[in-house]
């Protein structure tokens, strides 16, 4: 369905469309995959348009000293090594492939990202209808080479912790594929911490993404990890498509995410506020509205009197 002409901005010819959530699960589940088809019911519920996990082997992706080193926020930990850990919360392929059958019950859409080439192998696999490349792997070409050349969906890539001349790189990785594997990359706007300082956010890096790469790839998106949602408001106004956020039930659980989500009902109000933005983004489409028509009979100088301002000009 085409947008209305009334939905483009003129100063920087932003085509706004409705805007996409993506509830980040990642591994919030706690390594338990009924607690992720419970949050994919509530991302749902919530008006998120995709849920998303992540898929990594450790022992691939770690060297061997940081796979046996211990977690390094301890309270944190679900193993006596950080690798122990990240096992624990690793869910199975079978377990995937239920999470996208569980997604496809609720007319929610299934998503991954990957962090190794043999995760990036796996997810493909499912072919979902996008996988997301996080800013800690946006500079494994291995890995990518796998999304752009066997794998035919949207590859949304996070750019935070990364350089100018390395966000150049990715994008010119993605234009030597065939076809038109530039067309499928969405770059996201991202400050990788958790949480995120209001200062640190960096809204004005969407419309640098914007002009720099908005002719090169597909469009351009903004991951958050700070506090509360007005910032998501104005990352879409000024460009962002696909706006996400890390996603969980409680956010007093353990693990190193939980403190930078939305709850339930912060997603919620983060999808209806998104929605009331896309709504309330047009220009008018006649001097004088029909809401403000009864108004200004009644109460505009000049309108409600003009009979006895003639009397007074005779």
């Amino acid at each position: 369905m085409a947008e209305p002409p009334s939905k483009k901005a003129r100063l920087e010819s932003i085509d706004y469309k409705a805007p996409k959530v993506i509830a980040e699960i990642g591994c919030n589940h706690q390594g338990k995959v009924e607690i992720a088809k419970e949050l994919l019911t509530l991302a749902k519920q919530a008006g998120a348009t995709v849920g998303k996990f992540q898929k990594r082997h450790s022992k691939e992706l770690l060297t061997a000293e940081q796979y046996s080193a211990p977690h390094p926020v301890p309270y944190n930990s679900y193993g006596s090594t950080y690798g122990a850990h990240r096992e624990f919360l690793e869910l199975s392929m079978d377990e995937h492939r239920s999470l996208q059958e569980h997604c496809k019950s609720i007319g929610l859409e299934y998503s991954c990202s990957v962090w190794d080439t043999t995760s990036a192998k796996e997810i493909v696999s499912l072919n979902p209808v996008l996988i997301k490349v996080g800013s800690p792997s946006n500079q494994h070409w291995e890995m990518q080479a796998v999304l752009r050349d066997e794998y035919e969906g949207e590859v949304h890539i996070s750019t935070g912790m990364t350089t100018k001349e390395e966000i150049e790189k990715i994008v010119s990785f993605w234009e030597q594929g065939k076809g038109n594997a530039k067309e499928r990359v969405v770059l996201y706007n991202c400050t990788s911490g958790y949480p995120v300082q209001f200062k640190d956010v960096c809204l004005l890096e969407i419309r640098s993404l914007r002009e720099r790469y908005g002719h090169r790839v597909k469009s351009v998106g903004f991951s958050g990890h700070h506090l509360g949602i007005s910032i998501d408001m104005a990352a879409y106004t000024l460009g962002a498509e696909w706006v996400e956020r890390h996603f969980t039930k409680d956010r007093t659980w353990k693990g190193t995410d939980h403190a930078a989500s939305l709850e339930p009902g912060g997603l919620s109000r983060l999808c209806r506020d998104l929605m009331a933005t896309y709504t309330a983004l047009s220009y008018k489409e006649e001097d004088i509205l029909e809401v403000e028509q009864e108004q200004r009979a009644k109460l505009k100088w000049g309108c409600y009197n003009s009979e006895k301002l003639e009397a007074c000009r005779q």
